[in-house]
């Protein structure tokens, strides 16, 4: 069986595109595999806290060593850790918010990439300390934007803030740099007859990477 953690990032729980596009995901997903089972993380029902001090100081503190407002200060981190860790495939459905994430999603990546949970940190590894501690994942990325031109050569591309970073936290959810699938929707702010293109092309490429990546499930059961 494998696991799907399901999260979704707009603010709205109506009429958003990227919770559309999500579930049309995860619903595709189903209809070739309905006995894998779904973890389910909305942020906007739930957000996640942001980081304080005094979680800092609980995460720097050994474990057999924390009291209980340490262990109180990472009960959200630890549940979305482990929910993390359950997971063979993330799929987030994010819009793009101030051309990067929204602030919900950046504080879970900040609740769940947590020293000694999802890295370690060795000095004596040169430049290059930080070592992920999870693997085997997959990342699919659902997005929604309001302008247009962001992919790679687009007018936009310098002002794209959510793919690279999304990218570059994967590492330390244990995703591989060739396990990341982005797809997104354009224009929405715009509307017409170009929304409605890139509307339907991103619903028929998140339909297609399911029934794809449901059909090579053999690397997704490897996960530690």
């Amino acid at each position: 069986m494998t696991t799907l953690l399901h999260i979704d990032a707009s603010a709205r729980k109506t009429r958003s595109i990227s919770r559309g596009l999500s579930r049309l995901f995860v619903e595709t997903w189903l209809k070739s595999r309905p006995r894998d089972r779904v973890i389910r993380r909305d942020l906007a029902e739930d957000p996640p806290p942001h980081v304080t001090e005094a979680w800092i100081a609980a995460c720097f503190t050994p474990q057999d060593q924390r009291d209980e407002q340490a262990r109180a200060a990472l009960a959200w981190s630890d549940r979305a850790i482990a929910e993390l860790a359950a997971a063979n495939l993330i799929v987030i459905g994010t819009p793009m918010y101030n051309y990067g994430m929204p602030s919900a999603l950046k504080a879970w990546f900040d609740q769940v990439i947590r020293i000694g949970s999802t890295f370690s940190f060795d000095l004596a590894r040169g430049d290059w300390p930080i070592e992920p501690i999870l693997s085997g994942k997959r990342l699919v990325v659902l997005s929604s934007r309001g302008e247009f031109g962001f992919a790679p050569g687009g007018v936009r591309q310098h002002m794209n803030q959510l793919d690279p970073h999304l990218v570059t936290c994967a590492r330390y959810l244990g995703v591989g740099d060739d396990a990341v699938h982005i797809i997104s929707i354009e224009y929405q702010e715009f509307g017409g007859e170009r929304h409605s293109r890139s509307l339907a092309a991103a619903q028929h490429a998140a339909s297609e990477l399911a029934a794809k990546l449901t059909s090579s499930i053999a690397p997704l059961a490897e996960v530690s």
